[in-house]
């Protein structure tokens, strides 16, 4: 290679070096930049984070600090006084709330309590959870709703596949017995025991329901009844 060549390509090199560092002074505040900001959205996010968990734990101790309060009508103010930033500690609170008010027998409050949950404007909020408060609103307010609006309700829970379906059956079935219909009620506690999807527990309430009222149990759900 000739001098001029090499002065040439040192040259062209020379060039190509300045023109990167101009490149670089002109354009390195962007690529600063973009740093700064996935370095300060991990630190956030990590601080968001931290601050998340130490909100739950908090909420989480407060709840235990009032349900385990000596009396119930003390865990009924504790839980009362709560004032949860986060809807599903609100949720859990009010369920807490509802059961301790109906230990006290304050039946009135406990189905406004879960009427709260089932009526939510929450739409985030899972079907079941409402489903829920609303047959424990139910059940809290007993022989103070009147029967044909319990029936309505009940009835719209009872259909089969609902997920309380059979609950529902069997408050319907106490519904018959208030109303003096026996036949029906064991009609339908019959049709409770032989379901597939019955527990024990409602099974056995249901199969001692049918015996104090004089009704046969169906062979297949008494051998079933045997076996518990």
């Amino acid at each position: 290679m000739s001098h001029s060549d090499s002065f040439i390509e040192e040259v062209t090199d020379e060039v190509r070096r300045d023109r990167l560092f101009g490149y670089l002074r002109k354009y390195a505040w962007i690529a600063i930049s973009i740093v700064v900001l996935i370095v300060g959205a991990a630190a956030y996010n990590e601080y968001r984070k931290g601050q998340q968990t130490a909100m739950a734990e908090a909420t989480g101790d407060a709840i235990y600090a009032a349900v385990e309060q000596n009396e119930n009508s003390a865990r009924i103010a504790a839980l009362q006084a709560l004032e949860p930033e986060s809807k599903d500690a609100a949720l859990v609170i009010d369920f807490l709330l509802a059961s301790h008010q109906v230990v006290e027998n304050q039946n009135a409050d406990a189905a406004a309590t879960l009427d709260k949950i089932a009526n939510g404007s929450d739409e985030n909020m899972p079907e079941i959870y409402r489903q829920i408060a609303l047959f424990k609103s139910v059940v809290a307010q007993g022989n103070e709703m009147p029967l044909a609006e319990r029936r309505t309700v009940l009835e719209a829970m009872a259909i089969p596949g609902a997920p309380l379906a059979l609950l529902a059956q069997e408050q319907l079935a106490l519904a018959d017995i208030e109303e003096g219909k026996i036949d029906e009620a064991i009609v339908r506690l019959n049709a409770i025991i032989i379901d597939s999807g019955v527990t024990a527990g409602l099974l056995r309430r249901a199969t001692q329901l049918i015996v104090a009222l004089g009704g046969e149990i169906p062979a297949l759900a008494a051998g079933q009844t045997a076996t518990e």
